[in-house]
């Protein structure tokens, strides 16, 4: 799924104001090494962070459907996982990078949220809308500096998108055919007669004879 997640973001990122620049997106993580092998203008939106956000988990299950309303199985309600990227821009000059992280933010900013024709495989199946932040509160653990600290770079420009996405929870449980018709219970008397030849008392349950009097014993349910 997470690799779903970057196709959207990626789709995102090439599309809009940014569209037959011909400017690359990449994945990687922004090391010295690899900022040194750049030699064309790059978005660069790295993975750095995968948690859950236990606010959205739910209990108890989930109904498939069919195009009627029938339910074909249930599932386990998906947990949410929050997918953070730390997006930066590589040319030559700091001036045209900060124009890049610029349009990155004019781009995203009105996604905050996705519908799901917007995304892909079984991503898209789930029918879940995912919301999406850029430039938010970082409220991670690990804080930006220590990340670049990390990465062995120095501190650069960057934009923090977050992507909160829906993962599917196993197994799935096939659910049985809908009941079409409604069963009865026939009662049999204590003379072995079905429906119909003992008067019945029905509020009470007691069986009465052929005339009108109580009969002794209980009665024997019989399955119609």
């Amino acid at each position: 799924m997470i690799h779903e997640v970057d196709e959207v973001l990626k789709g995102l990122l090439t599309g809009g104001a940014l569209t037959g620049t011909g400017i690359e997106v990449a994945f990687d993580a922004p090391t010295r090494d690899w900022a040194a092998r750049r030699n064309a203008p790059t978005i660069d939106a790295y993975l750095y962070d995968i948690r859950e956000d236990v606010a959205r988990r739910e209990r108890g299950a989930v109904a498939v459907r069919d195009d009627r309303g029938v339910v074909l199985r249930r599932r386990q309600p998906p947990r949410w996982y929050r997918l953070s990227y730390l997006v930066t821009a590589w040319t030559k000059r700091p001036e045209d990078e900060h124009r890049l992280l610029s349009v990155v933010l004019a781009t995203l900013l009105p996604r905050e949220v996705l519908p799901p024709e917007e995304l892909t495989g079984p991503l898209a199946e789930l029918g879940l809308t995912i919301p999406l932040t850029v430039a938010g509160l970082h409220t991670e653990a690990r804080s930006l500096a220590d990340i670049w600290s990390a990465l062995g770079g120095e501190l650069k420009p960057s934009l923090d998108v977050v992507i909160t996405a829906p993962f599917p929870v196993s197994p799935e449980y096939s659910a049985g055919p809908p009941v079409t018709e409604g069963a009865g219970v026939r009662v049999r008397g204590m003379d072995g007669t079905l429906d119909g030849s003992p008067e019945r008392h029905h509020r009470t349950g007691q069986l009465r004879g052929r005339r009108g009097l109580p009969a002794h014993g209980p009665g024997e349910a019989v399955p119609e």
